[in-house]
């Protein structure tokens, strides 16, 4: 089910065929968006999203991709070879690999020394306990080498209220792997070497704002395990998958999607990353962002792989969005 709302704005609905209806009472994100003399189209694209599939070994409660360690969508070492020769074609300021758990998808060390020289920043995205013993050492001095930024999920610094997202004994991981990356020089002052955390929060509510928030956890880190970081993004859970699904059986869904439309913040619009970023499934083809991407919305209704690719898109492109797009303009926004 499709409607045009506004010129140049499409709202998806992407509920078809699961039986679940939309929240009862919110504002289509385009009539929204109209509503305060806004659009959501494309600027300039500088970041190559690539999501390199959906192993994880982690279930986290809030994933919008329902990732975890039974998926078996996982990018071939072809693809991977083929979203390199995009990278070389197009040049990209900032490529940004996510998952699922990217380090556990074979080939990734390839993959990222075809990468680094293709753009001045090279994010990996981490669960911080996908990858242990030698692997995990290896990948390790391989990211120190190319100066990968490393961007960890970190919900809580209460262990009890991460593990309940995450898991039982999964935050006295996360700290294990944090003190390990200190060691070798991330998140410390002067070597370079970039670690920066991503707070989600525990349950049905906005995260508190991101500068309060990162002096929280900075003197919460440093004080309980002597841990420090760069920079601490928090952003509000996406109505999505594993997360949406716990929404609905808890009854919380609609005062969850009241409580991001009250959210709603007008100036984060216009910095929202979908502006700027192109995403890359583990398959290979094209969509505007992660989230288009866990409801099989490709870039401009089409399937266009990689390998087909011969322009950017454009300037004042539309962005499909949908209700859930409403989690990444409350608040700080998805910036």
């Amino acid at each position: 089910m499709e409607k045009d709302i506004v010129p140049g704005i499409r709202e998806i609905s992407p509920w078809v065929g699961t039986g679940v209806s939309e929240a009862a009472g919110v504002e289509p994100f385009a009539d929204t968006l109209a509503r305060h003399g806004l659009s959501l189209v494309r600027d300039r694209v500088h970041t190559l999203q690539v999501n390199t599939g959906y192993l994880c070994d982690l279930r986290c409660r809030h994933c919008h991709l329902e990732a975890g360690p039974g998926r078996e969508e996982v990018m071939s070492r072809e693809t991977m070879e083929e979203i390199v020769s995009f990278a070389r074609r197009f040049p990209f300021r900032i490529i940004d690999i996510t998952g699922g758990a990217p380090e556990l998808v074979p080939g990734l060390p390839a993959f990222i020394e075809g990468l680094a020289p293709l753009a001045p920043r090279l994010m990996l995205r981490t669960n911080l306990s996908a990858v242990s013993g030698a692997a995990r050492e290896s990948l390790l001095a391989l990211c120190v080498a190319h100066r990968v930024v490393l961007v960890a999920s970190f919900p809580s610094t209460n262990p009890s209220q991460a593990d309940a997202q995450r898991g039982a004994g999964v935050t006295e991981a996360a700290i294990a792997v944090l003190k390990k990356l200190n060691e070798v020089g991330y998140g410390m002052q002067g070597t370079g070497l970039e670690l920066d955390l991503v707070s989600n929060p525990v349950g049905a509510f906005l995260p508190v704002p991101q500068d309060s928030a990162e002096r929280k956890f900075r003197q919460d880190l440093l004080r309980k395990w002597g841990v420090a970081f760069n920079r601490l993004y928090t952003f509000a859970n996406v109505p999505l998958g594993r997360f949406r699904t716990w929404l609905v059986r808890t009854g919380n869904y609609e005062r969850y999607m009241k409580t991001l439309t009250d959210g709603f913040n007008p100036s984060a619009v216009g910095r929202l990353m979908c502006r700027t970023l192109l995403s890359v499934s583990w398959d290979g083809f094209l969509y505007d962002c992660d989230f288009n991407l866990a409801v099989g919305r490709p870039y401009g209704d089409r399937k266009v792989h990689v390998s087909e690719v011969r322009e950017l898109p454009s300037n004042g492109d539309p962005i499909a969005i949908g209700e859930y797009c409403y989690a990444c303009a409350a608040g700080s926004g998805f910036t």
